[in-house]
């Protein structure tokens, strides 16, 4: 079987595949209400949230413009935090919409300075709303959300955040940080495939939403609350998608919370420990390395895609490159959702055979 350690999609449990076999039913029947109404409820345990949640049929990136067309108005000045492809992804999109957006860039390899975001905001007080990502998986850097939250929160703006690769792997507790909008994806940690978009949403979120003026109809919240409170969604759900949903909610919540947080850490430092074992340099610093998805620098002179590419071809390991400025200057292993030890130990005893017979020399 194929070790796919990508950030997504992720591998699935053979529960979930199961599910995914299940025949179609009626999505505007009482048996998918009640799915719909139980994978809701779960995911607000997962979420640490009391917030609504909304179900979107759509990938990570309609979730995400989901957010911003919801939230906000042409003109409107937000703030874009980006240390990575991703945010500046979610700042792509703002712009595309109308928004006057406002860049705080960082160093893509390092993490987001949250008195960087207070001067920033000091700076420009008409922002009405920050962007974040909180896990950034373009570079394998978690950011330090609660810090940031807390210095959004100190000049009453809308946070709005990219948790797409990050819940439900890494702790959020979406209420306690005061998360207004938050956004992730069903192929990440959620032991899914890919084709929901689950989003939480605050009452400060609602009140926004209330007020804007960006043009959406598929992504409509306040449609998809109006019908979620009915037990339906406003369009054709992703049926076998919330089957499989649904089982993967009860493996996590099985497992607990705790307990799911310490497997990926215990995964991803194995996974680090790995790499450098190898004389190897993980792309960010351990005190804000992710959990879920571990960059790898590429060692000088060593073509990585060609390395990638024997890795699936000899192995069936498939791991990830890097994207935009980083592509062929770093390669990805990504380790979360269904994933344990054993998953990485397979990865790195792989490069150790692989990367010599590319020309890699280590010096440990």
């Amino acid at each position: 079987m194929q070790n796919l350690r990508i950030p997504g999609p992720t591998p699935l449990p053979e529960e979930v595949l199961k599910a995914l076999s299940r025949q179609m039913i009626n999505h505007r029947g009482p048996e998918f209400k009640k799915i719909l109404v139980d994978v809701t409820d779960k995911l607000k345990k997962l979420f640490q949230t009391r917030n609504d949640i909304l179900l979107l049929t759509g990938s990570g990136t309609g979730g995400m413009e989901a957010v911003i067309v919801n939230t906000l108005s042409p003109g409107d000045k937000v703030l874009s935090v980006s240390n990575g492809a991703f945010g500046d992804r979610f700042a792509n999109i703002a712009k595309r919409f109308g928004a006057e957006v406002v860049p705080l860039k960082f160093e893509w390899g390092k993490p987001v300075d949250p008195d960087a975001v207070r001067r920033a905001l000091q700076a420009e007080p008409q922002v009405q709303a920050v962007l974040v990502t909180h896990n950034e998986t373009s570079t394998g850097i978690t950011n330090d959300l609660a810090s940031i939250s807390s210095v959004v929160k100190e000049f009453g703006k809308l946070l709005l955040v990219d948790a797409i690769s990050s819940l439900g792997s890494i702790d959020l507790p979406v209420d306690k940080w005061h998360c207004d909008v938050t956004v992730t994806g069903s192929q990440k940690g959620w032991m899914a495939p890919p084709g929901l978009a689950m989003v939480s949403v605050s009452q400060e979120g609602w009140q926004a939403i209330a007020k804007a003026k960006m043009p959406r109809f598929y992504w409509d919240f306040t449609q998809a609350k109006s019908d979620a409170d009915k037990g339906q969604t406003p369009w054709t759900p992703a049926v076998s998608v919330f089957y499989a949903l649904q089982t993967g909610l009860d493996i996590m919540l099985a497992e607990g919370l705790p307990n799911i947080f310490a497997r990926h850490a215990r995964v991803a430092k194995a996974a680090r420990t790995g790499v450098r074992a190898l004389g190897l340099s993980t792309f960010a610093e351990e005190y804000c390395a992710s959990n879920t998805v571990t960059a790898v620098t590429a060692p000088d002179g060593i073509d990585i895609k060609k390395v990638l590419k024997t890795l699936e071809e000899q192995y069936q390991i498939v791991l990830a490159g890097g994207q935009s400025r980083l592509d062929g200057k770093i390669f990805r292993i990504g380790h979360l959702g269904w994933v344990n030890e054993a998953d990485i130990a397979a990865v790195i005893a792989a490069l150790k055979v692989v990367l010599p017979q590319a020309g890699f020399r280590s010096t440990t």
